[in-house]
């Protein structure tokens, strides 16, 4: 009898396992990491301070061999992205997919990284991409999607694609008239269907924060989770917020076309802090706050009843290197400032709670670079010096309504040479500007504006020029005049 008592005894413990991974997943809580920064944190400080704060899942954009090496044997799920330009390899070569899936899957999952997603392609299909990602994304899916087949892979990693909400829409405005965009309808049928048959989930990013943004008569309570004044009724179904609404018209959008049970991941949500007059860390707080409790009531959203929000919060850290092209709120999403600190307190499994900071995180010396007591502002060389800083460095900050649009114009001017002296590791050569700059070692900042000290930069740091293209430096150098004539 010990025998069939052990195999039962084995079984038991193998559902058991199974019921606990399947609980894990359906209440963990995931969230983006991006790379864009000019000063990253280390890797191994990066996935402490993931296991720290309780984090299951991880979105990753690109599959960068130290961020997972750094993942190994950390027990939290991965999700891999493919960048939008390496689509049109992949679509085109199988042995181009083979070699990827190896490089950047095979090859960790075998050394105890718990990769369940590849997302290929970001966003493809934005109107503002002219279709160039239109005739490459399926194919290049369904190319990883063989080669993770043929290693073996088929059944553990799934391949998706992250989507735009703007992929959906609803003529009327209520969700249950959820349907696919009319321009990429077909295309979007058959990347559902492709979703289906491996059981891949619908990944799609959604953003309230945006929809406030583009329109000033937005309702700002329906935004956010607490109730709101002006819901939307639809039919027999009350939506007291936005975040809901966008999730259900996708859902109405799957059953409409026959694709009723296809899962729904929330790829990308959350809230900036700074760089727009709505966004600071009293919003983002109301927001990521409500959407936690949202996602651990279980409660789902009123057309899937009981299932749970599956989300990953975007994002992990600022990035100071990322396109404003948008706005210049781009570079402050993260729920921790760059050095790893939290911007507010959040408690990720609902209720009351705070963050824990990264530990360990070094910092260059307490030192600043500021304008000189006797610079006259009115030299031109003083517009034409913050026009070069802030084409070079971070200055989303200064502006109307941001964390630093109480400064005057000289604090403007400081702020930009601290923004380019910490960039450049507080290199003496930049804080200079034509004789114009002097370090110091009392703290400048004030009030909710913060001159930081960046952090020691590692071997993973990204290119220090962060100009990025004629875009961002057009976008500074009108930044840097406004900030001049608002204070002359």
């Amino acid at each position: 009898m010990a025998r069939p008592v052990a195999g039962v005894l084995a079984k038991a413990a193998v559902v058991l396992l199974l019921v606990l991974c399947m609980t894990r997943r359906s209440s963990g809580v995931g969230i983006n990491w991006g790379t864009q920064l000019s000063h990253p944190l280390p890797t191994s400080t990066a996935v402490q301070l993931l296991k720290d704060n309780g984090f299951d899942k991880v979105k990753l954009f690109d599959a960068e061999d130290s961020i997972l090496g750094a993942l190994k044997g950390s027990g939290i799920q991965v999700m891999v992205g493919i960048p939008n330009d390496m689509l049109a390899d992949l679509a085109g070569s199988a042995k181009a997919a083979e070699r990827w899936v190896k490089a950047n899957v095979s090859n960790h999952v075998s050394d105890g990284v718990d990769i369940r997603f590849v997302a290929v392609g970001n966003e493809p299909f934005l109107k503002t991409f002219n279709g160039t990602y239109l005739n490459t994304t399926l194919p290049a899916m369904q190319s990883v999607q063989a080669a993770l087949a043929k290693a073996g892979l088929g059944g553990k990693v799934k391949v998706t694609v992250a989507l735009n909400a703007d992929v959906y829409q609803s003529p009327s405005g209520m969700p249950s008239d959820g349907d696919f965009r009319d321009d990429i309808r077909g295309l979007m049928l058959d990347i559902v269907r492709f979703l289906a048959s491996s059981g891949a989930p619908f990944v799609a990013n959604v953003y309230p924060f945006i929809s406030l943004y583009f329109d000033p008569h937005f309702p700002l309570d329906y935004a956010f989770f607490q109730g709101s004044s002006t819901p939307v009724v639809d039919g027999g179904v009350t939506y007291e917020n936005t975040f809901d609404a966008n999730h259900d018209t996708l859902v109405a959008a799957l059953r409409r076309n026959g694709f009723p049970d296809v899962p729904v991941v929330i790829g990308e949500v959350g809230w900036p802090t700074d760089g727009d007059a709505n966004a600071n860390p009293e919003y983002a707080q109301r927001f990521n706050q409500g959407l936690m409790d949202h996602i651990t009531s279980g409660k789902g959203t009123p057309l899937r009843p009981g299932v749970p929000v599956d989300a990953y919060l975007f994002s992990l850290v600022d990035e100071d290197q990322k396109s404003i092209q948008p706005g210049n709120f781009e570079r402050h999403w993260g729920v921790f400032y760059y050095d790893g600190q939290p911007k507010y307190p959040l408690s990720l499994r609902g209720g009351a709670g705070t963050l824990v900071p990264a530990k360990g995180v070094e910092y260059l010396k307490q030192q600043w670079c500021v304008l000189k007591r006797d610079a006259d502002l009115t030299e031109q060389k003083v517009g034409d010096s913050v026009s070069y800083a802030c084409g070079q460095a971070d200055c989303t900050s200064l502006g109307y309504k941001t964390s630093c649009g109480g400064l005057d114009n000289r604090g403007n001017v400081s702020y930009a040479f601290n923004s380019y002296y910490q960039t450049n590791d507080q290199d003496d050569l930049a804080c200079n500007f034509d004789g114009l700059a002097t370090t110091t070692t009392v703290n400048p900042s004030a009030g909710t504006c913060r001159f930081i000290v960046e952090i020691v930069p590692t071997g993973t740091a990204a290119s220090r020029n962060v100009a990025g293209g004629v875009a961002t430096a057009l976008a500074a150098l009108l930044l840097a005049l406004l900030v001049l004539e608002s204070g002359l």
